[in-house]
């Protein structure tokens, strides 16, 4: 089968990198945005970069931006999807995956929807929106899976036994690989400043700072994926927005982990999911959240006292039930 893996530049593309056992060794490409992660993911796979569109961008004032990258997003996937006819779609979303996943069931394809793991009480937009144009539905949590009918639930989160890599005096700092985030820079240059970190700071702030910050901490605009996962095997701790791909990647090194998630009304996200996320994350003890007092101060002492959790995304189920369903569409195919 040739197969479409469509999903959105950051933690979206992440989980369909975490399925690599599932596409592998098929006539597979993505579809996605260009950022740095993706950038990493090209140099290894058959990529089309699409525009980054959301429907956020016009709640944060940005309706013509977003008007303008749907217009070029929709001439982009349909030449994409027209070229390549792929048999099957997997997306896991999110607003640049509109248009790959219409138009893959407007020519034959299955499409096959898997919700971000960063929603555990309900679907997403995307799966709200999409999900009517999917052959199978997936949620991610019990919870999400009875808020959204006719979806399957596999819950790929697992806790990890193995013990924690040896670790140096490292904190990493990362807004993630698709939005600004200077509230979180501002955060861990204070904490620097005050003595609270005395470890080596590495920082990826994903654009130009336009404000100073301590000279000691190690600036990089952006990183490379395999860079990213060798820094976490030897930081102690990290500071990351509330993506679910930066605090999955960080958990399965046995980071402490501290999330600043987003916030949709001090205009740094579309929507609020990554207090959803971060607040999840918390409530199992896996990480600490800075809230809306930014007590960074706070966290940077409650990580430390708290014994680092190793946790990671185990699919192998789900990658079991769609391959057996790929391997019945494909039969159907050739017959």
């Amino acid at each position: 089968m040739r197969i479409a893996l469509v999903a959105s530049g950051g933690g979206h593309v992440r989980q369909l990198l975490d399925l690599e056992p599932l596409w592998t060794g098929t006539d597979y490409f993505f579809i996605t945005e260009d950022t740095a992660l993706t950038r990493d993911i090209a140099t290894r796979h058959r990529s089309f970069f699409v525009p980054h569109v959301a429907l956020g961008q016009a709640r944060l004032g940005k309706p013509f931006s977003m008007l303008k990258a749907a217009v070029q997003s929709v001439w982009q996937s349909w030449k994409i999807m027209w070229r390549e006819r792929p048999d099957a779609v997997i997306t896991t979303g999110a607003g640049s995956s509109y248009f790959p996943v219409i138009f893959g069931r407007l020519l034959g394809a299955k499409i096959i929807l898997i919700d971000s793991f960063a929603r555990f009480s309900g679907p997403s937009a995307f799966a709200r929106i999409a999900g009517p144009l999917a052959h199978i539905r997936v949620a991610q949590s019990d919870e999400a899976g009875r808020n959204w009918p006719g979806a399957q639930v596999f819950d790929p989160f697992r806790r990890l036994e193995t013990p924690r890599p040896n670790k140096e005096p490292l904190v990493f700092a990362t807004v993630g690989a698709t939005l600004p985030f200077d509230r979180l820079v501002k955060l861990v240059d204070r904490a620097k400043r005050k003595g609270l970190l005395p470890e080596n700071v590495l920082m990826q702030t994903g654009q130009p700072l336009d404000f100073p910050v301590d000279p000691e901490i190690d600036l990089r605009e952006t990183l490379p994926f395999n860079e990213v996962k060798a820094v976490l095997a030897r930081a102690d701790i990290v500071v990351c927005h509330g993506g679910t791909g930066s605090i999955i990647t960080a958990l399965q090194q046995g980071c402490r982990v501290i999330a600043v998630p987003r916030s949709y009304t001090r205009g740094e996200h579309y929507d609020n999911h990554q207090w959803e996320i971060a607040q999840a994350f918390a409530d199992r003890g896996l990480l600490t959240m800075v809230g809306d007092d930014d007590d960074i101060e706070g966290a940077i002492a409650k990580a430390r006292a708290t014994e680092p959790v190793c946790a990671t995304l185990e699919p192998e189920e789900l990658i079991a039930e769609l391959r057996s369903l790929m391997v019945t569409w494909d039969g159907r195919e050739a017959a």
